[in-house]
């Protein structure tokens, strides 16, 4: 669960207050676990919720969170083609998700690592769908950029990153 933390988050120490917030609110909603579905998702979505709650009213992040919702068009997502993004290791591409500014990088982690979608994303930030699909063509783009050595935060992308 450490690793559900530290992708929202922007240091290890953040995402151990994380981590500490999410198991309380766990223990403290123990009897409200159904058992009808696995232990672990159910906990999974306590971390991920107790991430975006930490965003929201952590002034460090809060101010990256603002979305813009003006003159935003849907916007129709590429299928990815095999190129650059196959030639990344898991963990220098998580070290590339995390340098995205905090929007995109939390978005981008509920959509394509959570599995959440677009409609869900925009209820549980306060935004519309329509800014959640935007914000992660938006962080895809700039991943691609960096992956592509265009344009990347760290000059280059490195074997050891993480």
């Amino acid at each position: 669960m450490l690793g559900v933390c530290y992708r929202y988050t922007k240091s290890l120490q953040d995402a151990e207050d994380v981590l500490q917030e999410g198991f309380i609110k766990m223990f403290n909603n123990l009897e409200r676990y159904r058992e009808d579905g696995e232990f672990a998702a159910w906990l999974r979505r306590i971390m991920v919720n107790t991430c975006i709650n930490y965003l929201k009213k952590n002034s460090r992040y809060n101010a990256e969170l603002v979305f813009n919702d003006r003159d935003l068009a849907p916007v129709i997502m590429a299928v990815a083609e095999d190129g650059a993004e196959s030639t990344l290791n898991v963990k220098q591409m998580l070290s590339l998700v995390r340098q995205l500014p905090t929007g995109y990088q939390a978005i981008f982690n509920l959509h394509a690592i959570e599995g959440y979608s677009h409609v869900e994303i925009g209820s549980m930030l306060g935004i519309t769908d329509v800014t959640s699909r935007t914000q992660f063509f938006k962080a895809r783009k700039l991943l691609r950029k960096w992956i592509a050595g265009m344009e990347t935060p760290n000059a280059k992308i490195n074997n050891d990153a993480g």
